[in-house]
């Protein structure tokens, strides 16, 4: 699962990484991005203008825009088996903009959080789905869940599961309409473990609405 995450990095570095346009207004870095906010993304809808949606897919057919609370990871193993996620498998896929994310390990001392992210510091781009959603009274809501997979070795030791961090060479296939799904599935892997980094931080990251650049720190553990 991933629940929390980064993205602090400079908007003009991520224009150059992702050959993409920022979107204008006002923008915080995020050292704690938490579900129901809006972050950067990059839909596959061939404008190459980076998107900020909310965090926590709803499905265009949804009820209840609720629904999304809960759908803020997508397993790779299943995604063409999940109403939820099957038509956005084929039809919506998008990039998500991050710099590392945290996980927490099960200890006799309680569970200790981690950021995970990448040896030269660089951003990258979690793969991920995205939908629109418009509510009975005209109300649109677009949003997005991130893909999970088995973790790596470098992220086994903390949890079983991690983000599918998308190679660079594998991030344009994953907008490409043309690739096909045999393509977009072989892109779902584990992120090669030795290009990784992982310490500990504080437990202060436990709390959403805590969102400063000391959460990245590395912290002392028990």
């Amino acid at each position: 699962m991933c629940g929390r995450y980064t993205i602090f990095t400079a908007p003009q570095r991520l224009m150059e990484r992702f050959r993409a346009e920022w979107p204008e207004g006002p923008w915080q870095p995020r050292y704690n991005a938490a579900p129901t906010q809006s972050l950067p993304v990059l839909l596959n809808d061939g404008t190459r203008r980076i998107r900020l949606l909310r965090w926590g897919l709803i499905p265009h057919w949804a009820e209840d825009p609720g629904i999304g609370n809960r759908l803020i990871n997508a397993r790779a193993e299943t995604l063409t088996q999940r109403p939820s996620f099957r038509e956005a498998f084929y039809r919506r896929r998008c990039l998500v903009l991050a710099d590392g994310f945290y996980e927490w390990q099960r200890t006799s001392h309680g569970r200790i959080p981690y950021w995970i992210g990448l040896k030269d510091r660089e951003p990258f781009a979690f793969a991920g789905l995205w939908d629109r959603w418009e509510g009975p009274d005209g109300q649109v809501i677009e949003s997005f869940t991130i893909i999970t997979t088995a973790a790596n070795e470098r992220v086994a030791p903390i949890h079983d599961r991690m983000p599918v961090i998308l190679l660079p060479e594998h991030e344009e296939v994953w907008l490409d309409e043309s690739a096909g799904p045999a393509a977009w599935r072989a892109a779902l892997r584990p992120y090669p473990a030795d290009r990784m980094i992982a310490y500990p931080v504080s437990p202060r990251v436990n709390t959403p609405h805590v969102d400063d650049p000391m959460l990245i720190q590395p912290h002392p553990t028990p």
